[in-house]
């Protein structure tokens, strides 16, 4: 599975990203979690309010910074 957060670099991505590869540990769950910082990479999701959460090429949440739970719902 291949799991990207997409962000400029902000607290908000950061906090994602964080949580994101927490949710990928407690599922136990083989992931390369990535960070895309480049603005027109996440514009090529069609992506125009960060962070942006994709999991194998399709867009999952734009926006927002999901808590653990939700992302490993997302991810189960």
């Amino acid at each position: 599975m291949k799991i990207e957060v997409l962000g400029t670099g902000c607290t908000k991505c950061k906090r994602l990203e964080e949580r994101t590869k927490e949710a990928v540990q407690e599922l136990g769950i083989d992931a390369e979690v990535s960070k895309v910082e480049e603005l027109d990479q996440i514009i090529e999701y069609g992506v125009f309010k960060t962070p942006g959460l994709v999991i194998d090429g399709e867009v999952k949440a734009t926006g927002k910074v999901l808590t653990v739970k939700e992302l490993k719902k997302l991810l189960s």
